[in-house]
C-alpha cells in the first residue's frame, strides 16, 4: 500500500508549534519556580532544571516540523485514508461504506490559522479517522465531498 499523498496545510507548523509551546512553557515556568522556592538550590538540580527546560525547547522547535513531515490523508472514491506517527506509525483506513458521520472541527488556536480538522466516524472500536490541519475552506470542501459520496455509497455503515 502506497502512502497517503497529502500533506497538511503549512501552517499547521506553526498551530502546532503554538500548541507546543502552550504545553512547554508552564512546565518550565513550574520547575523553575519549584527549583527557586522550594529548594536550598543545590546546583545538580539547577542543572537538571536547564537540561528539562532545553528539552522543552527542543521539542517546541523540532516536533512539530517532525510530525508535518510525516503527518499524511488521502480520499479517494473507495475510502479515507490516513498516516500519522513517527516511531509508531498508524495507518488508518475507512472504507465509504462504513462511514457514518463527517464533522468538521476548528478550535479557538486553529481558526487563528485559519486551519480546519475533518473527523470521519465510522464503527470501529478504533475510534474515528481524524484528518488535522487543513485550510479551513479545504475542510469544508472535503467534509461536503465525504457526505456526497457516502450518500451514493451502497452498505450500511456498520
Amino acid at each position: 500500500m502506497r502512502p497517503p499523498r497529502n500533506q497538511a496545510d503549512p501552517r499547521a507548523v506553526a498551530w502546532w508549534t503554538v500548541q507546543a509551546l502552550l504545553l512547554a512553557v508552564p512546565l518550565v515556568i513550574a520547575a523553575s519556580l519549584a527549583y527557586w522556592l522550594l529548594t536550598d538550590r543545590p546546583v545538580w538540580l539547577g542543572a537538571i532544571v536547564i537540561a528539562f527546560g532545553l528539552a522543552c525547547l527542543g521539542f517546541v522547535v523540532l516536533a512539530p516540523r517532525a510530525y508535518y513531515r510525516v503527518e499524511r490523508w488521502e480520499v479517494t472514491g473507495e475510502a479515507v485514508y490516513t498516516r500519522t506517527g513517527w516511531l509508531t506509525q498508524t495507518w488508518r483506513v475507512a472504507p465509504m461504506s462504513r462511514i457514518q458521520t463527517v464533522d468538521t472541527v476548528r478550535g479557538p488556536v486553529q481558526r487563528l490559522f485559519g486551519l480546519a480538522g475533518v473527523t470521519v466516524t465510522t464503527a470501529s472500536a478504533a475510534g474515528p479517522v481524524k484528518i488535522e490541519a487543513l485550510d479551513r475552506e479545504l475542510a469544508a470542501e472535503l467534509a461536503e465531498h465525504l457526505t456526497l459520496i457516502t450518500q451514493n455509497t451502497p452498505g450500511d455503515a456498520t
